[in-house]
Formats: C-alpha cells, sequence, structure tokens
C-alpha cells in the first residue's frame, strides 16, 4: 500500500431492543457486528479528475462534481470536505461490503462511515468517532427518512451502546460475554417505508402505540441492567417480550415469527426480530452449546443466512 492510499472500515450492526420505540423517545440498545464489513479504499487520480466513487457491489460508479444532491454517497462526501473545509481532491474511492442490504444491519450507516473515514484520511484528517456518526447521521436522514440516529451511532462507535434520542449515546458496560445467531429472512426489510407506516399507525391511534413505545422502552432499560450484570439468563426473556410488542406494533411477519420460534424450540434463551421488520433478521440468544442446533433449526425454518456473533464482555 503506498502512503497516498487509505483504507477505512465499518461494521454491521444489530439493534437488541427498542426497535421502532427508539425513533419516538424511548430507550434502545445496540451492538456492532464485526463478522460484516463496509470497506473504503482511497488512492490518488490524475490532476484534474475530481473524486470518483466507486460502489463495486452495486456496479455503480459516479464523479462527484456531477453527482445528483440526493445521492447518498455523494452526500457523505460532500459533507465530509464541507466539515474539514476542503475542496475535492483527485482521487478514486471505492467501496465494498459483506454486510446484507436492506436487512437491519446498518448497511447503509456502515457504508457512509467507511467513506466518511476513508475521504477523511485520505485528505490527512483522523475523525473522533462522534465526528463521523454526525455526518453519517445527516446522510441516514437520506435513507430513512426520520432516523432515531441509533444506527450511525453504534457503527461510528463500534462498540455497544445505549441510545435515547437527544442524549448523548452511552457506550454500554457488558458484563459477560454472550453469542448471537443473526437469522435473515432473505425478505427485504425497507426500513424508511416501515418507520412511516408506523408513524402513520401513531397518527392514527398515538394513545395504543405511545402505551407500546413505553414498555418497549421499559425492557430496553431492564435489558441495561441485565446486561451490564451479565444476568444473561435474564436477557433472553426480554427478548421475548420485545418481539411480542414488536408483533402489536405490527413491524412483525410470519417469516420473522417462524425463525423466532424455530430458535425457541431449539433451546434459545430468547429471540426476537432485529430492525425494522417485516423482513431482514430474527436475533436469537443462545448458549455456545446449543448454537449448532439452533443454527440447523433455524436454517430448516428457512433463513437464508446466519451469522453468528459475540458481544464481548468488557475486559
Amino acid at each position: 500500500m503506498s502512503p497516498k492510499q487509505i483504507a477505512s472500515s465499518a461494521p454491521g450492526k444489530v439493534i437488541l431492543f427498542g426497535e421502532h420505540a427508539v425513533v419516538y423517545g424511548r430507550a434502545a440498545i445496540a451492538a456492532p457486528v464485526a463478522q460484516v464489513r463496509a470497506t473504503a479504499t482511497v488512492e490518488p487520480a490524475p490532476a484534474g479528475s475530481g473524486l470518483t466513487i466507486i460502489a463495486s457491489d452495486l456496479s455503480r460508479s459516479i464523479r462527484l462534481a456531477a453527482a445528483p444532491d440526493d445521492d447518498p454517497l455523494a452526500v457523505a462526501a460532500r459533507l465530509t470536505l464541507t466539515y474539514l473545509s476542503a475542496i475535492e481532491p483527485d482521487g478514486t474511492l471505492t467501496l465494498s461490503s459483506t454486510i446484507p442490504i436492506a436487512s437491519g444491519m446498518g448497511s447503509g450507516a456502515a457504508v457512509s462511515t467507511a467513506l466518511v473515514r476513508g475521504l477523511a484520511g485520505f485528505l490527512g484528517h483522523a475523525l473522533e468517532a462522534a465526528e463521523v456518526s454526525e455526518i453519517v447521521f445527516e446522510v441516514e436522514k437520506i435513507h430513512h427518512g426520520t432516523p432515531s440516529g441509533i444506527d450511525n451511532s453504534v457503527v461510528a462507535y463500534e462498540q455497544p451502546v445505549y441510545f435515547v434520542r437527544g442524549r448523548a449515546v452511552e457506550r454500554l458496560a457488558v458484563g459477560r460475554s454472550f453469542t448471537l445467531l443473526i437469522a435473515d429472512t432473505g425478505a427485504p426489510s425497507p426500513t424508511g417505508k416501515i418507520v412511516a407506516q408506523v408513524r402513520r399507525a401513531w397518527q392514527r391511534e398515538p394513545a395504543r402505540c405511545d402505551v407500546l413505545f413505553d414498555q418497549i422502552g421499559d425492557v430496553a432499560n431492564e435489558a441495561r441492567r441485565a446486561i451490564e450484570n451479565g444476568d444473561i439468563d435474564a436477557l433472553g426473556p426480554l427478548m421475548d417480550d420485545n418481539h411480542e410488542l414488536l408483533i402489536e406494533l405490527g413491524v412483525s411477519s410470519p417469516r420473522l415469527d417462524d425463525l423466532v420460534e424455530a430458535a425457541r424450540f431449539a433451546g434459545a434463551l430468547g429471540a426476537k426480530l432485529s430492525g425494522a421488520g417485516k423482513g431482514g433478521n430474527a436475533i436469537a440468544l443462545v448458549e455456545d452449546d446449543a448454537a449448532g442446533e439452533a443454527t440447523e433449526e433455524l436454517k430448516e425454518a428457512g433463513a437464508v443466512r446466519i451469522i453468528r456473533a459475540t458481544v464481548k464482555r468488557d475486559v
């Protein structure tokens, strides 16, 4: 790698507790998933050529100067340049990702984070996590309309976080490591559309939805205490409770429910959908010696991809 070539990356993520309610000011918990990542590589280009952004997985190539105002990749680059008071460099920025798209694993936030870090590094700047998160949050508005801010936070900090909209992000201490199986339904989970659907439901029935949001937030707060205390046995039933509340909110699906039930049948301590819902992923909390059986049950129940991830104890 030449001295002028810069590489950066960012992890995927899962929301452990608090989906949708977090948009309305209740607590949520999320953790990074290092097993899947987005990567940006930036290298010099001939003088006068400007910045070209190549999204190799999507077979896209855009010149920053000619990109539309609402192109998320271009917006991430322009916001970074504005933040750094820098002019457009001559370079080629290549993006790739192993994070499933539209699955609730923060693909958009991770790609934006890798891009921002890579471009800033190419220009000689090392941004703090809070600075990266602030920039990426603006890009998330294009992807999701009214994002909570949790995706950009957990991805930029690369640590489990406790998040309440409008408050400073809190790093979540983990008292005991625990293992998750992330099971993909194979169906997309278009976050922006589902968030908008929940907002319409809230506008129609604010009292009913607010009760559900309060209950989801209460579960997240109980889960925080369990995670910090290393009480993993208490964490599983809380995941089950959260899933039932999300069913009531109308964001689950038969595929997600099938995966949740399959995980529980195989001995998972708890399971729930993760992310916006309707598709995307279910997550299951498992003991290490039960992970193999649970994986097979999830495959038989229709999971098209399963990622095993560990949320590690603080050392």
